[in-house]
């Protein structure tokens, strides 16, 4: 009965305009009969909507309504004219007006409001700034109807005066514009609105993070992977995403196995195995390096190794998928649960001994990760197609090789880009490109001009020189955005040199403060540890939390009690003009501790050392050296190499080096 009541109140409010007019000319009703109704709905108005409801739950716009025709109807009453009768629909335009336009000021903006009330997936998604963008303007759309709607009201309320018409015809008028043409107004805005907002959400950017997409989450045909150049169309789709899947889940579902180590060069291999690992709930150890001695130490008893590499007692991807039964429907449409808090991943880094550990992650993090590289740069990453130069197996290939494409939806290639020529034939599409310094620096020796379109550029695993960052701006066009942080810690902070110059800037998650031993420590997401993490960079914080580098901590040692960086001894033999690269290390024996360097000469130093013995090279860098350093702290052992040993992400490890200097 209530909900009846309160269902036909709101039909003679929508309706009071017809109302008024026909109980005022058609009807001819004294003024104060009419005055007597208005207030008698104003009293049931109040009591209808405000029945039974603690004063904490009271809602102010059915009050504020009754306290409108309440006032209406004494001042109509007592004067014995119908104006402040009409001056309803005005008086509700300029209410409106003032509530929506103060969350203009105040925000969320009320359509926003309504937005995420309508649809709790809104708050706190990838998408929400946008959302909020659009609500924003479609706040704005509507403050500006109550502004001509409500012009126009109050010219209905004196068209008898302004227009010189009969009291009955304006009244008319004021009837129809009122209880008719403004509601129709209304619809079309609200109908013109339904429509842009369905071709602005078809043009928004779905994200689904691995922990949370279905199989509905995208269409079958949504190209997930591409191979060679995107104009080959070689594809693979979402269906084969989740076929491929299902078969790799049936698959790990047969064994009894709990851990296993994954590698896979293939992009599109790894991605529906890794996938298949976690939906079943199994320890994924993620590695590039499948040598035997490798395998030997990290293939503990009761593990296996998932891979499309031909590796002995291996299990082979490519045959699993090919041999295996295609899955029903109900296989493919399962998406098992990724709870992204109890994943086990672990990624392998050099510990302080040199040799490989097993570091755990979640999805958790990594997805965190990738949440605030979305809310800053998605509309660049939406319009292009990725192509890795980055292992997937490493942190940083592993977020932004497949973990962000596919969250996105953006397809991404199979084969990670491995030589520096195959750039030039990425000229037919829009390419976000994913490397490492190192990789970058041997493009721009190799290559002169790409002729990319538009191309993007994220990169990590070491810090970009000045020059190579100019270099590089040279070759694809663009500066590269370097992201700063390690496989412990993730992503932490953000430059691009021709806008930052070489300042970083943090990620907005990330707290950043410098310790004691002017290290950087860090407080993130993405650290599970609530106390942070104390990094080995020294640093220089500069305004608004932003910082400087300074170098490495542990590149800091003593020779015969003297304080010298490694960092600076390699930066004086650079400044020399003669090398390409370097690196210096301490070394120590039974008598002292001292400093050995291996370099690279460019071709200027080439050219200038040709045919002369390595005494003279020694020579030469001592003496240079000479003008910075004390001869205690100068370099005693030297190697001369035509490239310098790195891994797969251009990293040089310092055993690696001091192998080059052991007595063979």
């Amino acid at each position: 009965m209530k909900k009846a009541l309160k269902i036909f109140l709101n039909i003679v409010l929508i309706l009071y305009p017809v109302i008024v007019f026909i109980m005022l000319v058609m009807l001819k009703l004294p003024v104060k009969v009419l005055s007597l109704c208005v207030m008698a709905l104003a009293a049931a108005l109040f009591l209808s909507f405000s029945a039974k409801k603690s004063e904490k739950n009271l809602d102010w716009k059915p009050l504020a309504t009754s306290l409108l025709f309440l006032a209406a109807g004494l001042l109509c009453f007592f004067t014995n004219k119908t104006i402040f009768l009409k001056l309803y629909s005005p008086a509700i335009n300029l209410i409106l007006l003032m509530f929506f336009g103060s969350t203009l000021i105040y925000r969320p903006n009320i359509i926003f409001r309504f937005a995420t009330l309508a649809d709790k997936s809104i708050k706190g998604s990838f998408h929400e700034k946008k959302v909020e963008n659009y609500c924003r303007k479609v706040t704005y759309a509507w403050c500006i109807f109550f502004i001509l709607n409500g012009s126009v009201a109050a010219l209905t309320v004196f068209a008898d005066k302004i227009f010189g018409i009969t009291p009955e015809n304006a009244d008319k008028i004021w009837s129809l514009y009122n209880g008719g043409i403004s509601y129709i107004l209304m619809g079309v805005l609200f109908a013109a609105e339904f429509i842009v907002r369905k071709f602005v959400d078809k043009k928004m950017v779905k994200v689904f993070p691995l922990t949370k997409f279905k199989a509905a989450s995208r269409a079958r045909d949504a190209v997930v992977c591409y191979d060679g150049k995107w104009s080959d169309k070689s594809f693979k789709t979402w269906g084969d995403f989740l076929g491929d899947t299902a078969k790799m889940r049936r698959f790990i579902e047969s064994r009894k196995t709990d851990s296993y180590i994954l590698h896979c060069g293939d992009f599109w291999y790894f991605g529906v195995t890794f996938t298949a690992l976690l939906q079943c709930q199994k320890a994924v150890h993620l590695t590039q390096n499948i040598s035997e001695n490798f395998l030997a130490e990290a293939l503990l008893p009761g593990m296996e190794l998932l891979t499309d590499a031909d590796v002995e007692n291996s299990l082979y991807i490519p045959e699993i998928i090919e041999k295996s039964e295609e899955p029903s429907k109900e296989e493919i449409e399962k998406t098992p649960e990724i709870n992204g808090e109890t994943t086990r991943i672990f990624l392998f880094t050099s510990g302080s001994t040199g040799k490989p550990k097993a570091v755990p992650q979640r999805m958790k993090e990594f997805e965190e990760d990738n949440a605030f590289i979305i809310s800053k740069w998605l509309d660049k990453i939406s319009e292009r197609k990725f192509v890795s130069t980055v292992s997937q197996h490493h942190i940083f290939g592993f977020l932004f090789g497949f973990s962000l494409p596919f969250a996105t939806g953006t397809p991404f290639r199979r084969k990670r880009i491995e030589f520096p020529e195959e750039f030039e034939t990425l000229d037919d599409e829009k390419y976000l490109i994913v490397a490492t310094p190192a990789f970058l620096k041997r493009t721009v020796e190799i290559v002169e001009k790409l002729d990319m379109r538009d191309p993007w550029l994220f990169t990590s695993g070491g810090a970009v020189s000045p020059e190579l960052a100019v270099k590089t701006n040279e070759v694809f066009g663009i500066y590269p955005l370097e992201v700063y942080g390690s496989t412990e810690t993730s992503g932490i902070a953000y430059r691009m040199q021709d806008k930052d110059g070489l300042t970083w800037t943090p990620f907005d998650n990330a707290k950043i403060w410098l310790g004691d031993d002017g290290c950087l420590r860090i407080i993130s997401p993405y650290i599970k540890d609530p106390a942070g993490f104390a990094t080995a960079d020294l640093a220089e914080m500069l305004d608004g939390g932003k910082f400087l580098l300074k170098g490495r901590s542990d590149s800091i040692v003593k020779i015969e009690e003297k304080r010298i960086s490694l960092t600076e001894v390699e930066n004086r033999l650079l400044e020399s003009g003669l090398v390409e690269d370097v690196k210096v290390i301490a070394l120590s024996n039974e008598i002292r501790q001292y400093l050995a360097a291996a370099i690279v000469l460019n071709e200027k130093g080439k050219k200038e050392f040709a045919g002369k013995e390595k005494l003279v090279l020694n020579k030469y860098f001592h003496d240079f050296l000479m003008h910075y350093f004390e001869n205690t702290v100068i370099p005693k052992k030297w190697r001369f190499l035509e490239k310098l040993p790195t891994d797969i992400q251009g990293k040089k490890h310092k055993e690696e080096i001091i192998a080059l200097f052991e007595v063979k």
